[in-house]
This record gives C-alpha cells, sequence and structure tokens, in this order.
C-alpha cells in the first residue's frame, strides 16, 4: 500500500510538473520577452521621480490619472509652466519661443521636432536647463513634513491640556519619542549634551520611517531610494556632527593624544577621510537598502504575470506577500538605523577628552 501511495504521488507531481511546463513554453511563444522587458521599464519608471504625479495608466486606451506638476527652468531666464505640456514625454513643450522635452525623467531643450542628439555611448547630448522643478519626490516630501508637523503639533497640545498625559495619536507617538530618547540618543550622546539633537534625530526618524512606508503604497513614490534625496540627509549629518564637535575630536584626528609622532603623520590623512566615509556609508545604506527593497518586490510581483500558471502565480504572490510584510520591517529598521548612526556620530563629536 505504502508503494501505490508512493507511485501515485510521483505520478501526480510529475503531472503538474508537466503541466506547468506547458503554460511556462506558452507564455514564452506568446512572446514573453517583450513582457519581461515591460515588466523592466515599469520597475525603472517607479524607481526614478517624475515631473507629474501619476497614479494608474492605462495602456489600452494611452490614458493617464492623476495630475500635473509645476515645471521650473532656468534657462536665460526663469520659465515657468505645468507639466501637463509635455503629455507625459509623448509631446515637446514650447515655452517663450524655447522648445524642452521630456526624456526619460530628464528635461532636455530641443527643437520644435524634439530631436534628441546622441554621442557614441548613446547619452544625450541636448543641453539641460537648471531644473528646479516640484517633482513626485518633493509633493511626497512636502506631504509627509506637513503630516509631522500636525503629528507632533497635536502631541504638544494634548500635553498641555493634560498635564503631560498624551491622548489621540499622542498615545502612539510617545512611545517612539521615548524610545529616540532613551534607546538612541541618551546612550550615544550622553545625558548632558542629547538634547541639543533630539529634535533632529526625531525629525529624521519619522521623516524615514513615514518616507519608506509611503514607497510601499500603490502610489508609486520612491523617495528614500532616491540618491540625490540620501545624500541631502547624510549631507545634514556631516555638517551638524562637524560644525558642533569640540577640541578633542579634532584633537583626535589630526593629533592622537598617546601615540608616536610618525603615527600622528601616517594615521592623520586616514583619520580626515573618515569624516566624509561616515556620512558617505549612510547615504548609500539608505539608498541601496530602500531601492534593493523595491526592485525585488516588483520583479516577484511580475512573475506572476509571466508565469501565468496556477502553480507559478499563487507562489509568486505567497512570497510578494512575505517580503511585503518583510518590507514593514525593513522601513522601520532603515530610520532606526540611520537615527542611531547619527546620534553615534554626534556623540563621537562631543566626546570628553579621558585622563
Amino acid at each position: 500500500m505504502q508503494k501505490r501511495t508512493v507511485v501515485k504521488i510521483l505520478l501526480i507531481f510529475t503531472l503538474v510538473f508537466t503541466t506547468s511546463n506547458l503554460f511556462a513554453k506558452e507564455t514564452k511563444e506568446e512572446g514573453s520577452g517583450d513582457l519581461k522587458t515591460e515588466i523592466k521599464e515599469f520597475i525603472d519608471h517607479h524607481l526614478q521621480d517624475s515631473h507629474d504625479f501619476t497614479l494608474f495608466s492605462d495602456k489600452a486606451t494611452h490614458k493617464h490619472y492623476g495630475f500635473p506638476l509645476p515645471v521650473i527652468l532656468w534657462d536665460n531666464g526663469l520659465k515657468v509652466f505645468s507639466s501637463s505640456k509635455f503629455h507625459h514625454g509623448e509631446t515637446v513643450a514650447e515655452v517663450d519661443g524655447n522648445y524642452y522635452k521630456l526624456y526619460h525623467s530628464k528635461i532636455y531643450k530641443t527643437d520644435a521636432e524634439g530631436t534628441i542628439n546622441y554621442d557614441e555611448d548613446h547619452h544625450a547630448t541636448n543641453a539641460k536647463p537648471l531644473d528646479f522643478s516640484i517633482t513626485k519626490n518633493v509633493v511626497s516630501m512636502f506631504l509627509i513634513g506637513l503630516l509631522m508637523f500636525f503629528m507632533f503639533r497635536g502631541l504638544a497640545k494634548s500635553y498641555k491640556k493634560n498635564n503631560g498625559i498624551p491622548t489621540g495619536v499622542g498615545r502612539f507617538l510617545e512611545p517612539l519619542v521615548v524610545f529616540v530618547r532613551d534607546e538612541i540618543a541618551i546612550p550615544n550622546i550622553g545625558e548632558k549634551k542629547y538634547k541639543r539633537y533630539m529634535s533632529f534625530l526625531l525629525t529624521i526618524f519619522f521623516f524615514i520611517w513615514l518616507l519608506n512606508l509611503l514607497g510601499m503604497t500603490p502610489l508609486g513614490v520612491n523617495v528614500t531610494g532616491n540618491i540625490a534625496v540620501t545624500f541631502a540627509l547624510a549631507l545634514l549629518v556631516f555638517l551638524i556632527t562637524n560644525l558642533t564637535a569640540n577640541k578633542n575630536y579634532w584633537g583626535h584626528i589630526f593629533w592622537m593624544p598617546g601615540v608616536p609622532t610618525f603615527m600622528k603623520i601616517v594615521l592623520a590623512p586616514i583619520e580626515l577621510l573618515g569624516i566624509f566615509i561616515k556620512p558617505f556609508s549612510l547615504m548609500i545604506r539608505l539608498y541601496a537598502n530602500m531601492t534593493a527593497g523595491h526592485v525585488v518586490l516588483m520583479s516577484i510581483v511580475g512573475l506572476m504575470f509571466i508565469f501565468k500558471s496556477w502553480i507559478g502565480s499563487p507562489l509568486s504572490f505567497g512570497l510578494a506577500f512575505a517580503l511585503s510584510i518583510l518590507e514593514l520591517l525593513v522601513a522601520a529598521l532603515q530610520a532606526y538605523i540611520f537615527t542611531m548612526l547619527s546620534a553615534l556620530y554626534f556623540g563621537m563629536a562631543n566626546e570628553e577628552a579621558h585622563h
């Protein structure tokens, strides 16, 4: 009986495996290469910033549902117009006799026909005006900033009304604020000087965390996966660290106490280089982790459209669901790591000399 059962299971497995292979072959014959290219283009488009806020698109009717954003250019003067003039990159925008084309999420100066010139490496050589536009990422940061303002304003009001006892959303915020203070700021900076940095640490923690959560929504927002945004955050940490550092901090960089003179000369350039490496690691860590998470998650979702089978699609859906839950943890973890390392650098910059 056991042998028969094993044989039946093997036959069923063989039948299922053969069926799934037939589905896969049919998908390939139907032109899955084009589908893979389409999925890759969708992922690339999701990761990039854009000059309009598109909620979703209908490729069958070539309609885009969303709203345009203001385009602000400096090209021998200020040029301000709506991104609707580009029609999602399909047309050329004419402003004061000048022509501009949206190409790969960048604005190039061109002619009335929208000609793009290329070099030997197929890179666009058209002139690019200075772009100060309000893009999708900028709008997202404004929204998160306003949300944080009203959240903490409400928390402050609840403290005043209830003698230091939070109410409403404040009950959720207070444990997080206490966590940043007791588990991040005080252990790394010290009880004497941690209050100088608490405002920045709270802002950076909630700002990154909420932006990470927003990036998991179907809105197609990828702010913390933008290298320019992570660079700006790391630059703030770099400036605050070095502008508030004490003499002991600089002394350990340029003339380390208790070290032979020859080694001081050798180690000083390395320590000086470390000043720039620390914020650079913050920038790359946040950017790489969030970008990789988006790419992996959307690639797994794309497998459902490639497999087109009753086996592959549910497996892809289950794996995507599990990774989405993991991404919720990663969203908070990356905010914690960035805040914790920032506090660590602030603490190193304010460490007192030991005798």
